[in-house]
């Protein structure tokens, strides 16, 4: 069976070598090029890898005959001008979350992908974690019952980073659409769309070197009547975490992308209400799960597939699309300081 030639564009980041690695591990793909504008990165991966093949520029690339996919793993801001380039050349794209920073740069790529013969898939890689698909399978099944009430977090300090794209005053970087959709794009996942969004932000710990507040609370209007809430902070003091809690009607889900097991507890189990004199409800039933919390060997594996099978793409750029929306109606709820409904393409 022939492979599927594949560049990665941008590795310069510790997802781009998630995404460099997950390639050559990959049995059906074969790694044509690495780009990246920064020639001492692609020197020190030659140094890990072994000669790889490099480029500087990823125009170089723009060439069907020699690319069939692409992954792209630059900075947010240049998501734009790369999907629509490789998607007008005919070559496939996965593209890292977010797929942008402003739904307009969403659109551009949405039309290039209609107007394409080429797969544009997103890197929402939560929808690949181990625990979080364990949690959705509960929640489908109706274990928990009917959903009131979900939320999810994305704390992740940034204090510790360098000055680099992610606090370009020029194009800021809001941590809702750059970390936070993580948590939006789960909570759509799991739910569905939500209609409205009320949200309060404020900045007390990255300072003027970050152009955005580093703190955000959201709540949001889920289909079914069911009740949401985000909470987003680059800045907390914690180690990282995405915890994530499901309530429903007959029991309750708590999941993170960092733990080696899921909580579930239960109104009822196999018809029994209690279990010797305690309330089901009160007992914790832990489910062991996988921790890989950047998933991205099983997302290439799953784009690879996709190519081989020509199959339809499980996370299609309107879904990246969606979760910016989200994200969109979040900051500008907290601009405004009262509700705002979700505007999606």
């Amino acid at each position: 069976m022939k492979k599927v030639k594949f560049a990665l564009v941008g590795a310069g980041d510790g997802i781009g070598k998630f995404h460099l690695k997950a390639l050559l591990e990959n049995k059906d793909a074969e790694l044509v090029s690495v780009c990246d504008i920064n020639e001492s990165t692609l020197k020190a991966l030659c140094d890990t890898y072994g000669p790889l093949p490099v480029c500087t520029d990823y125009h170089e690339l723009l060439k069907k005959e020699l690319v069939d996919a692409v992954c792209i793993a630059t900075p947010d801001q240049l998501h734009r001008e790369m999907v629509v380039n490789f998607l007008s050349a005919g070559i496939h794209v996965l593209c890292e979350k977010p797929l942008a920073l402003h739904s307009e740069d969403c659109k551009a790529m949405l039309e290039a992908e209609i107007n394409s013969t080429a797969k544009l898939m997103v890197g929402q890689v939560c929808r690949k974690t181990p625990g979080f698909i364990k949690a959705k399978e509960i929640v489908d099944a109706g274990l928990i019952g009917e959903l009131l009430f979900v939320e999810s977090e994305y704390a992740h300090d940034y204090s510790h980073m360098p000055l680099h794209w992610r606090n370009d005053p020029k194009n800021p970087r809001h941590p809702v659409t750059g970390g936070g959709c993580h948590a939006v794009d789960l909570l759509r996942w799991i739910v569905g769309d939500p209609t409205e969004a009320y949200a309060y932000t404020n900045k007390k710990v990255l300072g003027d070197a970050w152009p955005c507040d580093d703190t955000a609370i959201a709540v949001l209007k889920f289909p079914n009547d069911v009740m949401g809430k985000v909470f987003v902070s680059t800045g907390c003091k914690r180690d990282y975490t995405m915890r994530t809690v499901l309530y429903g009607t007959k029991g309750t889900v708590i999941t993170d992308n960092t733990s080696p097991q899921i909580s579930l507890f239960l109104e009822s189990f196999e018809g029994r209400n209690s279990f010797l004199g305690s309330p089901m409800q009160s007992i914790e039933i832990k489910l062991p799960v996988t921790i890989n919390n950047h998933n991205v060997g099983e997302e290439i594996n799953d784009f690879v597939n996709i190519l081989v099978q020509d199959k339809e793409v499980d996370i299609p750029g309107r879904e990246g699309a969606a979760t910016i929306a989200v994200c969109e109606a979040i900051i500008k709820s907290a601009a405004s300081g009262k509700p705002e409904t979700i505007q999606y393409l």
